[in-house]
């Protein structure tokens, strides 16, 4: 199958236009194209280093800062509150959004941070799989639960145990919350305009409401899935 395509067509009111193009092996769901030459300082492994990272020094670099790195130069210019619109092209559609700078690019970074590389946020790579552009907080816990719950059966399948309990899933957001602090003090480091800071701190408010509110959101699912409670089942 050919590769997975995103592209982020930035439209700004002043007139400046910006593209970005994220290429996914459709397999491995890994970035096609990286770029690891004349990388800046603070994508070295030890500036600012994540709480808990798991990687040892033989990784000179991050690999989130690495595939970042392209994103933020390119944004270097470009305010958080700045009115744009975004035209986003994946697999067979087209979504168009007029807001601001940091919404935009917060969107884009959900896809680079699960596919990055970085071990911490290496579970979401399906959500990147199935990518929904200026997805909502309901939305994205939704896409979250049933991802982990997808992953709990194929852990079942393979005489695994499954956590049924879903508390594993606050674990990951977890992780990720300690990911996007340790990114955003790099990026604080490099003293530019806030726009992909901000988006990184737009993104994290996501991770770091879902372990309050995650279970109250399945509750309030819960009338959707009667068919699945009844004793009587079609199969």
């Amino acid at each position: 199958m050919d590769n997975l395509k995103y592209t982020y067509h930035f439209e700004f009111e002043n007139g400046k236009k910006k593209e970005f193009n994220v290429e996914l092996d459709n397999h491995s769901l890994s970035p096609v194209k990286s770029n690891t030459d004349n990388l800046p300082g603070w994508t070295e492994l030890e500036f600012n280093k994540c709480a808990d990272c798991p990687l040892s020094l033989k990784h000179t670099h991050c690999p989130l800062a690495v595939q970042l790195a392209p994103l933020v130069d390119s944004l270097k210019d470009v305010n958080s509150i700045e009115e744009t619109k975004v035209t986003v092209t994946l697999d067979e559609r087209i979504v168009s959004k007029n807001t601001s700078a940091q919404e935009s690019i917060s969107s884009m970074m959900g896809i680079i941070t699960a596919v990055s590389g970085c071990p911490l946020t290496e579970f979401f790579k399906p959500m990147a799989r199935f990518h929904l552009p200026f997805a909502n907080m309901e939305e994205t816990f939704y896409r979250a639960a049933s991802m982990y719950m997808l992953g709990q059966y194929y852990r079942w399948q393979n005489d695994m145990s499954a956590d049924m309990d879903m508390k594993g899933l606050t674990q990951y957001y977890s992780n990720v919350a300690k990911v996007n602090q340790g990114m955003a003090e790099r990026l604080r480091a490099t003293r530019r305009e806030d726009g992909a800071v901000n988006a990184l701190v737009l993104l994290d408010m996501f991770v770091k409401s879902m372990p309050y509110t995650i279970e109250p959101f399945l509750e309030e699912l819960k009338p959707l899935f009667e068919p699945y409670l009844r004793e009587q089942h079609i199969f």
